[in-house]
């Protein structure tokens, strides 16, 4: 059994390391080769050259978006012209559900089969081999896949249809992303009020207010660490599919509609760079006021 895997970022190269598991042949390819070394002493193939992946059983993705998907697969000298039926194409990208359903269908036109996996979990989970990964596609394809995905995860799940795991994904990017902007409006107001910002967020994350987002955020926030997460700017694309696929199918979110607001007053205000947390500075200008610890001068 031979693996190819494409995109060797911050995810992409701890997956990829993790597949290793697997005991199966791996090459790995990448625009840049500065991580081929860590691939090339544990005796994968690492190269620039994605058409030496193109023989490989199984491919797998971990691309930026789905531009770029869209793109690597279909596009002018695309990868598709390059395979064969009965190979399978595994993305473990996060795209818009309407590229997924365009390149599955596409490949499967061409008896190529394809299974949408995106990921989620951040980078110290991609490297313990603990993500979620939630799939779409054919049954027997993710049965077929699904040895491989537990290298990388401790929870493999078929949702469905093509394009059933990026609108999960999406799903839970979404809460995610509107208990972020909660928190960036309500924790200046209770400073502004006269609060303990420690106390207030000592309450926060112990009581019913509690989420991942008010575990991992708020004690950055104290701190003012903003760079430990996931990047708004890219976090963004979240917003614009919930959006999309909201006018498509006339489904109201208003409170989705209004993070969103406040996602991008932050971006005009040019925290694009910093993680969710950073949406907090937003309600702390208006207010005059700063979330930050009693230890912090």
């Amino acid at each position: 059994m031979k693996l190819g895997f494409v995109g060797l970022g911050q995810m992409g190269r701890p997956i990829a390391l993790n597949l290793l598991k697997s005991g199966a042949q791996l090459v790995v390819s990448d625009r840049s080769d500065e991580s081929f070394g860590a691939f090339r002493e544990r005796g994968a193939a690492a190269t620039t050259n994605v058409s030496e992946l193109a023989d490989a059983d199984i491919i797998f993705l971990c691309l930026p978006n789905g531009k770029i998907v869209h793109e690597f697969l279909l596009g002018e000298d695309g990868l598709i012209s390059r395979l064969k039926p009965g190979q399978t194409v595994v993305d473990l990208s996060t795209i818009t559900h309407t590229t997924t359903t365009a390149v599955a269908g596409a490949l499967s036109a061409d008896g190529i089969a394809f299974l949408d996996a995106p990921i989620s979990g951040m980078e110290a989970r991609a490297v313990d081999g603990t993500l979620t990964v939630m799939c779409g596609g054919e049954r027997k394809v993710f049965d077929r896949v699904k040895p491989f995905l537990e290298c990388i995860g401790n929870k493999i799940l078929f949702m469905g249809p093509a394009g059933s795991g990026q609108l999960t994904k999406l799903i839970n990017q979404l809460l995610f992303d509107i208990n972020a902007a909660a928190l960036a409006e309500i924790l200046p107001m209770a400073v502004k009020l006269g609060l303990d910002p420690d106390l207030v967020g000592e309450v926060v994350n112990s009581g019913t207010g509690r989420s991942y987002a008010s575990e991992f955020f708020v004690p950055r926030i104290l701190q003012r660490h903003f760079s430990d997460g996931y990047p708004m700017a890219h976090a963004y694309k979240d917003l614009v599919s919930g959006a999309e696929l909201g006018a498509n199918h006339c489904v109201p979110m208003p409170v989705l509609a209004a993070a969103t607001a406040t996602y991008q007053t932050a971006l005009l205000k040019g925290h694009g760079q910093r993680d969710k947390g950073a949406m907090v500075q937003v309600f702390e200008d208006i207010l005059g006021v700063q979330v930050r610890t009693r230890t912090q001068t």
